[in-house]
């Protein structure tokens, strides 16, 4: 019938001008409002804060102390000497004392030069140290998963001891197949299925192509027009994937794979076609999946409540989600949920981009494979639950952000943000309410 639903593609933060904007008025996320003009979100969550800074002076944080002395330090070193040269001689020379003086400060650059050199030194060595640390533990996290837990899954995926392992993050060896197995394949597809879909879309790719699609006929209830609006849209998401990963664009070595296994996905599931977000999940599973594993899982976890709701756009589920999210929400951050309260700023905000993508777009990749990690123990609660710690992380500065501001920096949020960091949020944050769960909210 051609109802089904396609996001506008303004969806993405990430657009060229090029885009006309008509595209602005399409149906879709308008039950949900407020979204600021996307081209504002191309810009850094540190550049955000700045000139939100500039325009209220007020800052999001407090000062640096001494801060005349900071900006010194980093001079460069070739120009510290300088002060010791004496003047031009058509000008007058210097005292006495004041060649003493430059002389005590020209020794204090040099001996802050030389702290700052062993300071980063130390710096250095201590990243290094951690780094090491890390992948011993990786090395023996991996040899527990390989020769202990896989063989048997069953038996010890729900123990204490297996799930607190799973927390710190998979190692990216076992990575892939932890998520196939919590994944699950209640969809019972077989590699030979995803072969026969491949085919199918390969077929409908080349017919588009060379018929332009004109004659063809109606298939599942989805129009001409929906199927080839889905393909271009494949096209079109695949170099918005991961931009600066050179393995996705035209040219690279996944770019096609990626292509096949969502253009498999429409034919299989033409009742939800392409929706803009998929390309990032598949990538994401491509990065950690053979070919066709990846589309079972990719399959799978789109057939999941939470997956389904968004990407059908069953708007009363999503607002479902939205008002279960904000219970949880008042519960563990209250001045936050009233600021936001204050400018009518909702969740579907920032959540929309957020769920859509699994966090693959918003956060640094390695960050967000240990959110998938959890996820894939926890379910849907995790995602919720990563969304507040999030906001957690930020809060401090979000309090002192307006509207347009808060959605700029949780669309882009800061480059540097850390597993640590961020997962110590996420454990701080408690998904019960009035000895609620998140399941019986939901």
């Amino acid at each position: 019938s051609g109802d089904f639903f396609f996001p506008p593609r303004n969806f993405f933060t990430k657009r060229t001008k090029e885009l006309k904007p008509a595209l602005h008025s399409a149906p879709g996320w308008k039950l949900f409002g407020k979204v600021p003009p996307r081209e504002n979100f191309q810009k850094d969550s540190k550049i955000i804060q700045q000139e939100y800074e500039a325009r209220t002076g007020r800052t999001c944080k407090p000062p640096p102390q001494a801060t005349r002395r900071k900006n010194f330090e980093f001079e460069p070193l070739s120009t510290t000497a300088l002060i010791l040269e004496d003047r031009p001689s058509n000008l007058p020379a210097k005292s006495i004392e004041e060649a003493l003086r430059h002389r005590q400060e020209y020794d204090e650059m040099v001996a802050e030069a030389k702290k700052r050199e062993i300071k980063e030194a130390h710096k250095r060595k201590r990243i290094m140290k951690e780094r090491f640390k890390q992948e011993e533990n990786i090395a023996s996290a991996m040899v527990i998963w390989i020769n202990e837990i896989l063989p048997n899954w069953e038996g010890m995926r729900t123990t204490r001891r297996v799930r607190e392992l799973w927390w710190q993050g998979l190692p990216p060896s076992v990575r892939g197949k932890v998520w196939s197995l919590a994944i699950g394949n209640e969809l019972n597809i077989t590699h030979e299925l995803y072969e026969i879909f491949l085919s199918r879309a390969k077929e409908r790719w080349k017919s588009f192509s060379e018929t332009n699609s004109e004659n063809d006929v109606e298939d599942a209830g989805v129009s001409v027009a929906d199927r080839e609006a889905s393909l271009e849209l494949i096209k079109l998401d695949i170099s918005r994937t991961f931009p600066s990963f050179y393995i996705f664009q035209k040219g690279g070595p996944y770019h096609d794979l990626l292509h096949s296994v969502l253009g498999a996905y429409t034919c299989y599931r033409p009742d939800v076609g392409y929706v803009q977000g998929m390309s990032f999940i598949a990538a994401v599973l491509i990065l950690n999946l053979e070919e066709a594993d990846a589309f079972i899982a990719f399959a799978n976890l789109l057939n999941k409540p939470c997956q389904l709701a968004f990407f059908r756009v069953d708007h009363s589920m999503m607002l479902k989600y939205f008002a279960a999210f904000e219970v949880f929400f008042e519960e563990n951050l209250p001045k936050l949920f009233l600021h936001f309260k204050s400018y009518s700023l909702t969740p579907d905000i920032y959540l929309i981009d957020w769920i859509f993508t699994l966090y693959s777009k918003s956060l640094p990749l390695d960050l967000a494979c240990r959110v998938w990690d959890v996820f894939c123990r926890d379910g849907e609660e995790f995602l919720f639950r990563t969304g507040l710690g999030i906001l957690r992380l930020y809060e401090d500065i979000l309090l002192q952000m307006d509207f347009i501001h808060i959605a700029q920096f949780l669309t882009k949020l800061p480059e540097d943000i850390t597993s640590e960091k961020l997962f110590s949020c996420i454990a701080a944050i408690q998904m019960q309410n009035s000895n609620k769960k998140w399941a019986q909210v939901s």
